[in-house]
């Protein structure tokens, strides 16, 4: 490793040999006595590792199962979002056929309201004609009757009856 670029400026190259004398280990000479076997850790050692690792592994297990949790939110969130959604399209398409049947409706009512109007017009000059009418022939009768009086022609003639038939 060459620090000598300007990594570490306040250590020259000689503390450098040094730090790798001290990081490099020494050289073991062969042993004279047995290899022993290396000491098994005590059950209350291996009991805290067990823990420390099931403790890490249940950590672990429960940060997968949060995220798995988190992923199915999000898709039943986004399931819920879509329906929403697709029901406010839905919706949307409705009202527009609805005020579309809405508009056609009171356009239906204007063209009968216009015709009613109209109907009413023509009965209203049907009925002043009817009365006319009515009256031309009352005034006809009346004429005949005066007519039949003074020719003499009618034995009995009830004028007076038939003035009230062209009064009432």
């Amino acid at each position: 490793m060459d620090f000598s670029a300007g990594c570490m400026p306040c250590i020259d190259i000689d503390d450098m040999q040094v730090f790798v004398a001290m990081a490099t280990p020494p050289q073991v000479s062969p042993c004279p006595f047995p290899a022993q076997p290396p000491a098994t850790a005590s059950p209350e050692v291996d009991t805290a590792a067990g823990e420390l690792e099931s403790a890490d592994e249940r950590r672990l297990r429960r940060k997968i199962s949060n995220r798995e949790s988190a992923r199915r939110s999000r898709a039943r969130k986004q399931r819920r979002l879509d329906e929403l959604r697709d029901t406010a399209a839905l919706l949307e398409r409705r009202r527009r056929e609805l005020a579309a049947g809405a508009q056609a409706a009171r356009e239906c009512l204007a063209l009968a309201l216009l015709a009613n109007a109209g109907l009413r017009a023509e009965v209203a000059a049907l009925s002043r004609r009817l009365a006319a009418a009515r009256r031309a022939l009352d005034f006809g009768r009346l004429y005949d009757a005066a007519a039949d009086v003074a020719t003499g022609s009618v034995w009995h003639v009830d004028i007076e009856q038939t003035i009230a038939s062209l009064i009432a």
